[in-house]
């Protein structure tokens, strides 16, 4: 049976490594062309500029995660919440916006995980 540690680590490792690599791809599109998913008439500037800007939130979001797990999981939550809603007022990809607030219940999970653990370490 997992433990929490190896629960909570399983889900640091994801949500601290997938943002981590969607970041990243901001800059070289290699998964997919992210602009396709922006709503261009939310943000006043240039969609490119944005997803790079995007991309740099999202590596360090990840690292946060990696190393302050807590606190990182709750930023990675509240940022698919973001990209979810974004998503929704677009009115366009919404499986992927479903996909993203289920996502953000896992960053929540490690966040609950997390707390739970280092609970367990003060006793």
């Amino acid at each position: 049976m997992a433990t929490i540690r190896q629960l909570q680590g399983t889900l640091k490792l994801t949500f601290g490594l997938v943002p981590i690599v969607a970041g990243a791809d901001k800059f070289t599109n290699l998964l997919t062309h992210w602009e396709d998913y922006l709503n261009k008439s939310l943000i006043p500037f240039d969609p490119l500029v944005f997803m790079k800007v995007v991309g740099v939130i999202e590596i360090v979001a990840g690292i946060i995660v990696l190393v302050r797990p807590l606190i990182g999981a709750y930023i990675v939550m509240a940022w698919l919440i973001c990209i979810a809603l974004q998503l929704i007022a677009g009115g366009h990809y919404l499986d992927v916006a479903v996909r993203d607030l289920v996502m953000a219940i896992g960053a929540y999970t490690l966040a609950q995980l997390t707390m739970i653990d280092q609970k367990s370490r003060m006793v």
